[in-house]
C-alpha cells in the first residue's frame, strides 16, 4: 500500500469537499492515485445520497438569472434554512440556472439527464452537492422566459429568494417592471388576465358561489345575479392586471401601466416550498433520529 501524505489528503479535501478521515480512507483505497480516489468518494456519496431521497426537502431558494434576452426563474429545495444560507448551494443553483438558460431543457426531468459544462449531468452534480452538503437537495421547477429587444425584463427577490417575481414587459422601463414584479411577489396573483383563467376553474368558483348563495337562502334569479358579481371580484382577485396596484391602491396594476406606456407580457412567481406538505417533528425526536443516521 502507497504511503498517503498530508498533501495528498489537502488536495483530495479541496477538490471534493469530503472530511479529512474520510479523503484518507478513500486514497488509501485507490493506493494512492487522486482520480480514483474521487470516484471512491462519489461512489460513497451517492449512497449517502441515496438515503436521504426519502426526506422532506421544503426549504432551499428560488432564484432568477437573467442572460441577454432570456431568463429563467428557478426554485431549488433543500431540508432546512440554513443550507439554503450556504455559500455552496448559492454556487449550485447558480450553475443550473445557466445550464438551464444554454440548453433550455423543457422539463425538470429532461434538464436532470443533460450534461453540464462541468461535464457531469445535473442529476450527477445535485448528488455531488448532496454528499458534500449533507442534506437532500432537488431542482423542483424553473420557467424560462424570452423577451425581444422591444421588451424588458423586471425582477424581484423577497427575503433573498424566499420569493422570486419575474416580470416581461412591453417598453424599456426597468424601474417599472421591477415595481411590477414586486407587485407579483407581494399580492400573488395567480393569472395574467380574465381570458387565461381556465374554463374548469371558473366553473369549478361558479358552482362554490352558487351553492354558497343558495345557503344564504336567496330565490334563484337573485342568485344567479349574486354569483356574476361574486365571480368578477374573483376574478379581479387572481388577475394580474386587475389587482389593484401595490404602490398605489387607487389604480389597478393595468392602470399604472397605461399610465407608464406599458403592458405586462408574462409574470412568474415562485415561493420556496409552496405546495410541499413539511414533515412534523419536535426537536428532540429530530436529533435522536439524526444520531441514529
Amino acid at each position: 500500500m502507497a504511503a498517503i501524505s498530508a498533501k495528498q489528503v489537502k488536495e483530495l479535501r479541496e477538490l471534493t469537499g469530503a472530511g479529512i478521515m474520510d479523503c484518507k480512507r478513500a486514497l488509501a483505497e485507490a493506493d494512492g492515485d487522486i482520480e480514483k480516489a474521487i470516484d471512491v468518494l462519489r461512489e460513497k456519496g451517492m449512497a449517502k445520497a441515496a438515503k436521504k431521497s426519502g426526506r422532506i426537502a421544503a426549504e432551499g431558494l428560488a432564484e432568477i438569472k437573467i442572460d441577454g434576452n432570456k431568463a429563467v426563474a428557478l426554485e431549488v429545495n433543500s431540508e432546512t434554512d440554513f443550507v439554503a444560507k450556504n455559500a455552496e448551494f448559492k454556487e449550485l443553483i447558480n450553475l443550473i440556472a445557466q445550464h438551464l438558460l444554454d440548453k433550455e431543457p423543457a422539463t425538470v426531468e429532461e434538464a436532470l439527464t443533460q450534461t453540464t459544462e462541468n461535464g457531469e449531468t445535473v442529476a450527477d452534480t445535485i448528488t455531488a452537492a448532496i454528499s458534500k452538503i449533507g442534506e437532500k437537495i432537488s431542482l423542483r421547477r424553473f420557467a424560462i422566459v424570452e423577451k425581444t429587444d422591444a421588451e424588458v425584463f423586471g425582477a424581484y427577490l423577497h427575503m433573498g429568494g424566499r420569493i422570486a417575481a419575474l416580470t416581461k414587459l412591453s417598453g424599456n422601463d426597468d424601474a417599472v417592471a421591477k415595481d411590477v414584479a414586486m407587485h407579483v411577489a407581494a399580492i400573488r396573483p395567480q393569472y395574467l388576465k380574465e381570458d387565461e383563467i381556465p374554463a374548469d376553474v371558473v366553473a369549478h368558483e361558479k358552482e362554490v358561489l352558487t351553492q354558497e348563495a343558495l345557503g344564504e337562502g336567496k330565490p334563484a334569479n337573485i342568485v344567479e345575479k349574486m354569483v356574476v358579481g361574486r365571480l368578477k371580484k374573483f376574478f379581479k382577485d387572481i388577475c394580474l392586471v386587475d389587482q389593484p396596484f401595490v404602490k398605489d391602491g387607487d389604480v389597478t396594476v393595468s392602470e399604472f401601466l397605461k399610465s407608464k406606456n406599458a403592458d405586462v407580457l408574462a409574470f412568474v412567481r415562485f415561493e420556496v416550498g409552496e405546495g410541499i406538505e413539511k414533515k412534523e417533528e419536535n426537536f428532540a425526536d429530530e436529533v435522536k433520529a439524526q444520531m441514529k443516521q
